[in-house]
């Protein structure tokens, strides 16, 4: 029986091929003639390694990449393409396979690829089944082109709203994010945990970012986190905890660094954490050039590549210092067993999906309706902020609609979207929606502006003729995360010196989040109208709306919904089905950044301009017609019970006071008292969504366990003896007569009782 392909198998040359990912996919193949053909920049990485580790983006299309419809490959050839390269590695290399990776923040990144609503978006809607299922959705349609790995935002916590990679976070709530991620890990592996094989309908995971970039200096991409340990644990590493208890493939570690040390070199998070404290065995791949950017704590690429790889990464991408692993194991900086021990573990990634020895197993494809889980997503991502008895909207009457994302559908994808086809009938915009909805001469449309800047006096003349004649006026405002084939780009593909209206992504981080004043004319001019004015923000990241609410009769956020998000924003205006709740706390003002539900009961003191920095707190946007309440009990239960799997079973009572069924998230708040730790203001315990009857009670039960109750300091959960105040209302602050969770210690009372 031949034993298993392994490092020691391989040549030195070979073995530092497969810790290799130096190309960019896009680069190493052409669509020529109606043919995919290898280029020579394949042939000199082969020739120069004797094989690849991993192979990033054959299948990108994107203003980055400069592939679009013209001139990238056909979706349904996209296999055939893989293959191509995948025959010149085997038999011009070393003969072992290379893992194909795509970006998949909310969707494959290649053509005709299906585009989701982005991570905040899923947040607002806090569903964690449907989650999983469209994760599913993704899984099988990256493995059917060819692809084995795929890279999925998740793991940053979002913590400072100035941050252009907002919209990947799925909020600034640890739990909320862990359950989310742990949702979409499961539907993209096949729920396969450990390092158990990946079949061939699902794919494995990389997850990113590891650890705490969503907790940057200013909110500056790739700036240190200069947090300490507890916050790390309790607020970043959760969601990673979560991914790595599923089995995910693969962490990416991030750009930042966390109290000085760069992640990419951080021994103490991607071995000590990671591996001997979580037990968990999968492959750490650096971010985008990471490895090349430790020349700022190395003295030169083989020094830069050995402090990488000896803290634990095993899988470059596009560095050129980790080709210099040679060097470095030459002067001694690593030891050859440190490097075969990489190389295992990348071998070992490609034996989970089939690549190496028994083929992946094969799956029955599952049938799911792709457009319609899509279309729930959106509908559920739209945040009801405020409704001042203007909605639901007459369909008899005339709509001034107005603002520059009102027909704009690029402003709907967020960052990492693929070129859409030219002719998509899922797709609407909120005029497209509205149109078919009411008519085209009911629909009196004016842009009025640009998304950061003015038109000219002529487009707000625009503005005022059509409130006049209308019955009411809808302002679509917000962001975008537009990229343009024109636009520059830095290494790494984050944009450089953006366009005018791009106001999110990679490479987009904001000093203001105030609505720009663009913008906020036109609302000034529409409540001139003396008409009711809807305000509808679209944005991938949460904003200072509190100029914006005092000049509207009814708000909603939505966060970048996708393509369908303008049917579900018409749905939301007309039918009431607005669900989703904030996913992050949104600032009273600019000054008072960064805020988060969770605070520290210390540090929310005020300003003298604002007592309260929080104008919009996390969670909020509950449907007027639903009322939650926490059934009173007493719950206890040891702190070696929690640890040994117990659970304090919660009720929430759920009433529907309106005439419609509802789908609602239900969330269970919390604040911890533990001995010598100051407390959070609160924390979500946990969520779920149900469906509401109208005029009934709908009874909603939580297990809470060592997750939602255990302590989180060391980034994962450890059973100690605490107090926990329980509610599920909307209100900032813990109710006096919440309900109380205790974990005891061995005397049957928590050192706060004492």
């Amino acid at each position: 029986m031949t034993p298993p392909l392994s490092a020691s198998s391989l040549s030195l040359t070979s073995r530092i091929g497969q810790v290799n990912q130096r190309l960019k996919g896009w680069e190493a193949l052409r669509w020529i003639d109606g043919a995919p053909r290898v280029t020579d920049v394949l042939r000199r990485e082969v020739d120069r390694f004797g094989g690849l580790g991993a192979l990033y983006g054959v299948l990108r299309a994107d203003p980055w990449s400069a592939v679009h419809w013209r001139n990238g490959i056909p979706p349904e050839r996209s296999a055939e393409a893989c293959a191509a390269v995948q025959d010149y590695v085997t038999r011009h290399g070393d003969g072992v396979p290379v893992l194909f990776v795509e970006e998949a923040p909310h969707g494959v990144q290649a053509l005709g690829g299906t585009t989701l609503p982005v991570n905040l978006a899923l947040g607002a809607g806090m569903d964690v089944e449907l989650t999983g299922e469209l994760a599913a959705v993704v899984a099988a349609e990256a493995r059917a082109r060819g692809t084995h790995v795929v890279l999925v935002s998740g793991l940053d916590v979002l913590r400072d709203p100035r941050w252009g990679r907002a919209e990947e976070c799925f909020g600034e709530d640890p739990a909320l994010a862990a359950a989310l991620v742990a949702a979409t890990v499961r539907g993209l592996q096949g729920g396969s945990t450990g390092a158990g094989p990946i079949g061939t309908e699902h794919v494995a995971v990389v997850a990113k970012h590891l650890a705490a970039q969503g907790a940057g200096m200013g909110g500056r991409n790739g700036s240190g986190a200069p947090i300490g340990p507890r916050e790390l644990g309790e607020v970043h590493l959760r969601p990673a905890h979560a991914a790595a208890r599923c089995g995910v493939a693969g962490f990416m570690a991030a750009y930042n660094d966390v109290d000085g040390v760069p992640c990419s070199a951080n021994r103490a998070l991607l071995t000590d954490t990671l591996r001997d404290d979580w037990g968990w065995d999968g492959v750490v791949m650096a971010d985008g050039t990471a490895i090349d950017r430790l020349r700022d704590s190395a003295p030169d690429p083989a020094a830069a590549a050995a402090l990488a790889l000896r803290a634990g990464v095993d899988l470059s991408l596009w560095d050129e210092a980790f080709t210099h692993l040679g060097h470095a194991l030459d002067r001694g900086l690593v030891r050859e067993d440190e490097l075969d021990r990489a190389v295992d573990r990348v071998l070992a990634l490609k034996r989970r999906v089939g690549l190496l020895g028994e083929p992946a197993p094969v799956e029955r494809p599952v049938a799911r309706d792709v457009v319609a889980l899509v279309d729930r997503a959106a509908r559920q991502a739209v945040v009801l902020v405020h409704d001042h008895g203007v909605l639901p909207l007459d369909p008899a009457g005339t709509v001034a609609l107005i603002g520059p994302n009102a027909d704009d559908l690029d402003a709907q994808l967020g960052d990492y979207t693929p070129p859409r086809p030219a002719h998509d009938p899922a797709a609407s915009t909120v005029r497209s929606a509205l149109v078919a909805r009411i008519g085209d001469d009911r629909v009196l449309h004016a842009p009025g502006s640009r998304v950061r800047g003015a038109l000219g006096p002529d487009a707000l003349a625009a503005v005022e003729e059509v409130a006049g004649r209308a019955d009411v006026c809808v302002l679509v405002l917000g962001g975008t995360s537009r990229r343009g084939y024109d636009d520059e780009f830095a290494d790494n593909g984050a944009v450089e010196g953006p366009a005018e209206d791009t106001t999110n992504g990679e490479g987009v981080d904001l000093a203001s989040i105030a609505l720009p004043e663009a913008q906020l004319d036109l609302a000034r001019r529409a409540r001139a109208s003396g008409k009711p004015v809807v305000a509808v923000v679209v944005d991938g990241r949460p904003r200072v709306l509190t100029a914006l609410a005092g000049l509207v009769d009814a708000l909603l956020f939505v966060p970048f919904p996708g393509p369908s998000g303008g049917a579900a924003v018409v749905s939301a205006l007309f039918d009431g089905t607005a669900s989703g709740r904030l996913p992050a706390s949104f600032p009273v003002a600019d000054g008072v950044l960064p805020v988060a539900h969770d605070e520290r009961l210390e540090t929310a003191r005020g300003y003298v301009e604002h007592k309260r920095p929080v104008g919009l707190p996390f969670g909020g946007g509950a449907h007027p017609s639903i009322v939650t309440r926490v059934r009173e009990a007493a719950w206890t239960t040891s702190a070696e019970a929690l640890g040994n799997g117990g659970t304090v079973r919660v009720a929430v009572d759920v009433t529907n006071v309106g005439a419609v069924p509802l789908s609602v998230a239900v969330p269970v708040y919390g604040r911890r008292h533990e001995l010598g730790v100051r407390p959070r203001r609160r924390s979500l315990l946990a969520v779920r969504r149900t469906t509401c009857a109208p005029r009934s009670t709908t009874t909603v039960e939580f297990e809470l366990g060592l997750d939602e109750l255990g302590s989180w300091a060391s980034g994962r959960p450890v059973a100690v003896p605490v107090e926990i105040g329980v509610w599920s209302s909307d209100e900032t602050d813990e109710p006096g007569n919440a309900p109380r969770v205790r974990v005891t210690d061995e005397g049957g009372m928590t050192p706060w009782q004492r």
